[in-house]
């Protein structure tokens, strides 16, 4: 399995701007969660509105949130402790949701012979 984390138009990483700012133990549990998706493990992550929450057991309770694209690639959108879950869930839909438009615009640009 693939991890790939979600880089919006403007060159930003909603993922990345949110590990960097963990302490160092927090961001060791994150690692291996990814770890563990990138071996397929995708056992402890509850999937609704299209995005998937990976909760990991420890500290303030910190989600990772993803989506699948096909059986080989994970997006990574997010994370979140649990206190700012909803907002996170709010934000990661909504990149899910961008991803997805710009995905069909790339593959109408290229049907139609223009990429």
């Amino acid at each position: 399995m693939r991890l790939e984390e979600y880089v919006q138009e403007d060159g930003t990483c909603p993922f990345a701007t949110w590990f960097n700012a963990l302490d160092y133990q927090a961001a060791a549990k994150v690692a291996v969660v990814q770890a563990r998706l990138a071996q397929g493990n995708t056992s402890n992550i509850e999937w609704f509105r299209g995005i998937g929450e990976c909760k990991i057991d420890w500290g303030p309770g910190y989600r990772i949130y993803i989506a699948r694209e096909g059986d080989q690639l994970i997006i990574l959108f997010g994370g979140s402790t649990k206190k700012g879950q909803q907002k996170a869930i709010d934000k990661a839909v909504e990149l899910h949701a961008e991803y997805k438009a710009r995905k069909r615009a790339a593959e109408t640009k290229k049907v139609k012979g223009k990429g």
